[in-house]
Formats: structure tokens, C-alpha cells, sequence
């Protein structure tokens, strides 16, 4: 059942990820450069409030400087890489190995 789920969530992160790609090459085309969306650009657009929850709980469990530190890559890091990543990595848990 975990699988099944792992599986699940991670075809719908991995679609989410290719849906934003689609848009970025689709803004792409119309302004005749290249257009990435940041992940911090559509974390802030969707949820304010949770990136500074995520930002407070950070700061306050592990360290202000871990935040420092780890937070702008991340945040600058394109959202259908990232979703990718965490799609990819999703099914890659989920997945059942071939019995020998």
C-alpha cells in the first residue's frame, strides 16, 4: 500500500513538473528568450504563509545560517527541476524490485 502511494504521489509530482516545464517553454517562445520559474517565485505566488513557516521552523530547529545557506540555491533552482527530482525520486522508492 506504502508503494502504491509513493508510486501514486510521485506520478503526480513527476506530471507537475512537466506541466511547468511546458509553461516555462510555452513563455519561452512568446518573449524569444529563455523563461525558468524559480521555485521560490511559485512557493511565494501559491503559499506566502508557508514559505515563512518553513522559513521560521528552519531558523528556529536547526540554525538562522542554515537557512542562509541552503535557502537561496534552492529557491532559485527551476520548478519543473525540482518537481522532477522529487517525482523521479518518489517512484524510485515506490518501486517493487523484480523477484529473482
Amino acid at each position: 500500500m506504502i508503494r502504491f502511494l509513493l508510486r501514486f504521489t510521485g506520478m503526480w509530482v513527476l506530471a507537475g513538473g512537466f506541466v511547468a516545464l511546458v509553461l516555462d517553454g510555452v513563455r519561452s517562445i512568446a518573449a524569444s528568450q529563455v523563461v525558468m520559474t524559480p521555485l521560490g517565485v511559485a512557493w511565494l505566488v501559491t503559499s506566502e504563509a508557508s514559505l515563512n513557516h518553513v522559513q521560521a521552523f528552519i531558523s528556529e530547529t536547526l540554525s538562522p545560517r542554515m537557512w542562509d545557506l541552503l535557502a537561496p540555491p534552492l529557491l532559485q533552482a527551476p520548478l519543473f527541476l525540482v518537481l522532477g527530482v522529487i517525482g523521479a525520486a518518489l517512484l524510485a522508492l515506490g518501486w517493487r524490485r523484480p523477484a529473482h
